[in-house]
């Protein structure tokens, strides 16, 4: 059996876009439910995704394991996973952690742009590596099984998390530096140390990652998938689109901005630039994942490496960490 999972969106939910998920065969997709919140604000999220199970039950269903998927596969439907891009919701709590995965978050990154209380996020000047609570809370997430998301972190702290962790870590959605040198991508070396212990790559198409930005071809972001497949293997690679769908541009200011400054804080954006850049043509939606394939196809990966990389390998990492550590 094969899967199609993107292992990163944010988009402004609607029928519509479960329906296109659909249309598109996306058998499961982790969708961010923090950015800045607190924990009382990240459950109210949850409450929000409770009313869309309730209301699109023949569209999307809960998920928390890669048996899940199986289910929602089995039923036609698609699988949704939480995750935090930012450790917010655990506030100062170490606890909480476990909380969090009791109530169904399966990702969370250490840090959003910014430094945290657990690492230092690519924007920073200066990056300290992890803190003394980033080091337990890395512990805490391997014991449970909540996954260390490194994308928006700086280098040194996505080292030492690699090092820190017992259990493979993911950066579920950047593309490497030697193809865009955004700020966000990583380089060479922060890659294969992700891979050499387990770790995956989610290939981002937001544009501010993309070389060329909106006018990144297809071709041309598949011969990096390729080469990348060359460098890292092509098992430790998969799809963590980015895609904010209908999202209006005051969305960009709370996940650029949040609470923490009275400015506009462009980050990956320019001054005369601050909403979202429009998408690639050959990806709109969920229903374009069917252009991907054939573009990775067309650069002689495998059948059961381009199979992989669009989720069977996602599928296999959810089976090995999101669950404790003695299971």
């Amino acid at each position: 059996m094969t899967y199609l999972i993107d292992n990163l969106q944010y988009a402004n939910w609607s029928e519509k876009i479960f329906r296109q998920m659909r249309t598109g065969g996306v058998d499961a997709v982790h969708v961010t439910i923090a950015y800045h919140e607190s924990f009382r604000e990240m459950v109210l999220q949850l409450e929000a995704w409770n009313r869309r199970f309730e209301a699109f039950p023949d569209l999307i269903m809960r998920a928390t394991t890669a048996a899940d998927i199986d289910a929602a596969k089995a039923s036609g439907r698609t699988a949704i996973f939480f995750g935090f891009q930012n450790p917010s919701p655990i506030e100062d709590d170490i606890g909480l952690i476990e909380i969090v995965h009791q109530l169904g978050v399966r990702f969370m990154q250490l840090t959003y742009n910014n430094q945290s209380l657990l690492a230092t996020g690519c924007y920073e000047d200066d990056d300290t590596g992890l803190t003394r609570f980033g080091k337990q809370a890395v512990a805490e997430m391997n014991r449970v099984g909540l996954v260390i998301d490194m994308s928006h972190s700086g280098d040194r702290s996505t080292l030492e998390a690699i090092d820190a962790s017992a259990r493979p870590i993911a950066i579920t959605h950047a593309n490497p530096s030697w193809w865009h040198p955004a700020r966000r991508n990583f380089g060479d070396d922060v890659l294969r140390a992700l891979v050499a212990r387990g770790g995956m790559l989610g290939f981002s198409v937001y544009p501010h990652h993309l070389k060329d930005g909106s006018a990144c071809t297809l071709d041309g972001f598949c011969a990096m998938v390729a080469e990348a497949a060359g460098r890292y293997g092509a098992q430790h690679l998969g799809i963590g689109t980015d895609l904010c769908q209908d999202q209006p541009d005051s969305i960009v200011e709370w996940m650029r901005v949040g609470r923490w400054s009275k400015a506009m804080d462009y980050g990956e954006g320019s001054a005369d630039a601050p909403g979202f850049p429009p998408m690639p043509d050959w990806f709109q939606d969920n229903r374009d994942f069917g252009n991907l394939r054939d573009g990775l196809r067309a650069t002689g990966l495998s059948e059961a490496e381009v199979d992989g990389i669009m989720g069977d390998n996602w599928y296999r990492f959810y089976a090995e960490n999101f669950g404790p550590v003695d299971t």
